[in-house]
């Protein structure tokens, strides 16, 4: 009886060696995963720092009112002023008129066939 006790020990510390050696390699793995993720995040975060700095520089107002002036001809481009603007006012919206409406709407409401629908009180639904 003690042998069999034995061998079960033995095989339980076996089992649990390999399944301790397996969980070790995938925790190594998935650190690995975690930090190639983490520098992929930081290339593309100062890759969006140098595109965001790109916009900034190519969208001057200087250099864009140059590329109005060089592109005139073909662009018919003017400058922006209030006066390109219009006033709430002149927007059209349709008239409602509430005296034109061709059918009744009901605002009765008959609780009376709803309230034998109902559970009666306690019931669970």
């Amino acid at each position: 009886m003690r042998g069999f006790f034995f061998a079960i020990a033995a095989i339980s510390v076996i089992g649990l060696a390999y399944w301790a050696y397996t969980e070790n390699y995938a925790t190594q793995d998935a650190s690995k995963r975690v930090e190639r993720l983490q520098r992929d995040i930081g290339e593309a975060r100062a890759q969006l720092n140098v595109l965001r700095a790109e916009w900034a520089y190519l969208n001057r107002p200087d250099r864009l009112r140059e590329l109005v002036d060089l592109n005139y001809d073909a662009l018919q481009l003017m400058p922006l002023s209030p006066e390109h603007f219009g006033t709430i006012k002149m927007v059209s919206a349709p008239r409602f008129d509430p005296t034109e409406l061709s059918e009744p709407v009901d605002l009765m409401a008959d609780f009376d066939d709803l309230a034998s629908q109902l559970p009666p009180d306690g019931a669970a639904e």
